[in-house]
């Protein structure tokens, strides 16, 4: 079985945990807060390949994020 999907880019934090809201305007997948509620409440963004529907969702370490056909891969930096 082959993985046909691109490889995540990183998206690195300085601390251990990120809420999904400030990843997507920090990996600049949406402009602002206000595209990303929406973007989340509409159910178009996946977290670790589910449907993710809370703004305030924890993200760590790991942890991928798609959004619009764009992966990125949570690195905590230490």
């Amino acid at each position: 079985m082959t993985d046909t999907a691109s490889t995540p880019e990183e998206l690195p934090i300085r601390d251990e945990m990120i809420r999904l809201g400030q990843a997507l305007k920090l990996g600049s997948l949406v402009e602002d807060g206000a595209m990303a509620r929406t973007a989340v409440e509409e159910g178009m963004v996946q977290v670790n390949q589910d449907i993710e529907t809370r703004r305030g969702r924890q993200l760590h370490d790991g942890d991928v994020i798609t959004y619009n056909g764009t992966s990125l891969v949570i690195r905590a930096q230490s």
